[in-house]
């Protein structure tokens, strides 16, 4: 059993611990220190109820259902696109790139913005309902403890994300340094909108 809970931990970890568009703006929030909490618990929740419903069975009925996928694919392209247009702007306007208390998003724009990333990604679907659902599903008996292992490690690493960031806020009190993050989420975003177009 506790073999079980430690495969579904690494085999999320493996999956989650990357740059990616939600990990990027979780970076970037936990560095304003804007509405950490609530994002991180909507990160991991939000990938606690995907492994939940792979493990459950929702991973077979989405393979069989490829236009599902494509929806989600080109949905997600255009929303990271976007993103990564603002980033770049953000980038080349260093006036905004001053932590300000007065340019604090709304909550219910960052949790919107929180749950495009979440659910616009195909690759979410691959990775947490497909992915971890079938390797889950090996384990039989255990596939409960293993998605209780891959959950537990999704609320790890998005708290350690979110609050580790303000550790770079000193980093972070000169313009530039946004300027940099802001470039680095924007090539990021159209990448990986770049690669969802192409794929």
């Amino acid at each position: 059993m506790p073999a079980d809970l430690i495969a579904g931990f690494l085999s999320s970890a493996v999956l989650i611990v990357a740059i990616g568009a939600q990990n990027s703006y979780v970076l970037r929030q936990g560095v304003r220190r804007e509405h950490i909490l609530p994002l991180v618990l909507v990160c991991a929740s939000a990938d606690a109820l995907l492994i939940v419903a792979g493990v459950a069975g929702l991973g077979a009925a989405i393979q069989a259902q490829p236009g599902f996928l494509d929806l989600a694919r080109y949905g997600g392209a255009a929303f990271l696109l976007l993103y990564g247009l603002a980033s770049a702007r953000r980038a080349l306007a260093p006036e905004q790139l001053i932590l300000d208390a007065g340019t604090r998003l709304p909550l219910g724009v960052a949790l919107a913005t929180c749950l495009g990333f979440t659910f616009l990604n195909p690759h979410v679907y691959l990775d947490t309902v497909i992915l971890l659902g079938s390797l889950a599903s090996q384990r039989q008996e255990g596939k409960w403890i293993f998605a209780a292992g891959a959950a537990g490690a999704s609320f790890v690493w998005f708290f350690a994300l979110g609050y580790g960031a303000r550790f770079l806020a000193p980093l972070f009190a000169k313009p530039f340094s946004w300027r940099v993050l802001d470039s680095l989420i924007s090539i990021t975003m159209f990448g990986l909108g770049g690669m969802l177009i192409l794929d």
